[in-house]
């Protein structure tokens, strides 16, 4: 492994919100911000959260305000709209959603793509904000929740995982990860959480060598590297095949079973529903119906 000083001399650079980028410097996004890793030919300027390490964003918590007890769900969320305006034309994507989320479930949301599943999922996760509605995560409204207090939200409770695995090109599997556990309050190492995603052996390779299934699988270690109480996943085997798509599940599998991550899960693909403990059917912008199945599918399972 390099040593700390050899791999901070190939570390993206923190930004600053509003930095300009230097002549020809390109930038990437992680979940946690924007960080520069190449150079080209081509000047820019970043409008972005910028990457923090620990303890920058400072301050009291958020505070709860009327809340659910403190057994009820991780997640509520009551008559949610989401309006878009494009000139004149507007695009409802919520149409007044309410859900509640528990400790432990793994669940899936299923529907047409413009059901509204990945706004929903942007707004559990503070990527986005209601139009109306109510968000509460374990006490605190989220609705109400200043720029800085979702940060502190995102860096410290929830995971992403997308369907395209925004790994830096210039980092190995290892470094990426650590970009994650540098930021955290009580992170795993990036030992462990690769481990956990059977990548053991490949931790010093960078993505261009590693399969598609492999990238999506140090994507889920970079997500679960800060012991997150909630795991979002938006399509995560859309861009793979079957066999491919059936070893991350089980990867996602074995951190809900195993750490009691809340996991949630969009896709198109009904047979992933199998493995579910509640499936969630969007459509219009409304949730249709809500099955639990009276039987979970394992992972290994599952073909399509």
């Amino acid at each position: 492994m390099r040593t700390p000083t050899a791999m901070a001399r190939r570390a993206p650079h923190r930004l600053r919100p509003d930095t300009a980028i230097g002549q020809g410097q390109l930038v990437t996004y992680c979940p946690l911000g924007w960080v520069i890793v190449a150079h080209f030919g081509f000047p820019a300027r970043l409008a972005a959260v910028s990457v923090r390490r620990r303890g920058a964003l400072d301050g009291a918590d958020m505070a709860p305000t009327a809340t659910p007890a403190a057994d009820g769900p991780v997640f509520r969320a009551r008559g949610l709209t989401k309006t878009y305006r494009m000139g004149e034309i507007e695009v409802q994507a919520l149409r007044g959603v309410d859900l509640d989320l528990h400790r432990g479930e793994f669940v899936v949301l299923l529907g047409p793509s413009g059901s509204g599943k990945s706004t929903l999922l942007n707004i559990l996760g503070g990527l986005d904000v209601p139009t109306s509605g109510d968000v509460w995560y374990e006490g605190h409204h989220l609705t109400h929740a200043t720029p800085r207090e979702l940060t502190r939200f995102r860096r410290d409770h929830v995971g992403f995982v997308f369907q395209f695995y925004n790994l830096i090109p210039s980092l190995t599997a290892r470094e990426n990860v650590a970009i994650v556990t540098d930021l955290a309050v009580d992170p795993m190492t990036p030992e462990q959480a690769l481990e956990r995603v059977d990548l053991a052996n490949r931790m010093d390779h960078f993505p261009a060598q590693l399969s598609g299934g492999e990238q999506q699988r140090v994507a889920i270690a970079r997500a679960i590297a800060k012991r997150p109480a909630v795991l979002l996943c938006d399509e995560p085997t859309g861009a793979l095949d079957s066999a491919t798509g059936v070893r991350v599940l089980e990867a996602l599998e074995r951190v809900n079973a195993e750490l009691g991550t809340t996991t949630v899960v969009i896709t198109h693909n009904a047979d992933i529903a199998r493995m579910a403990h509640r499936v969630l059917y969007l459509g219009d912008g409304r949730i249709v119906r809500e099955d639990r199945p009276t039987k979970r599918t394992a992972a290994r399972e599952l073909h399509w």
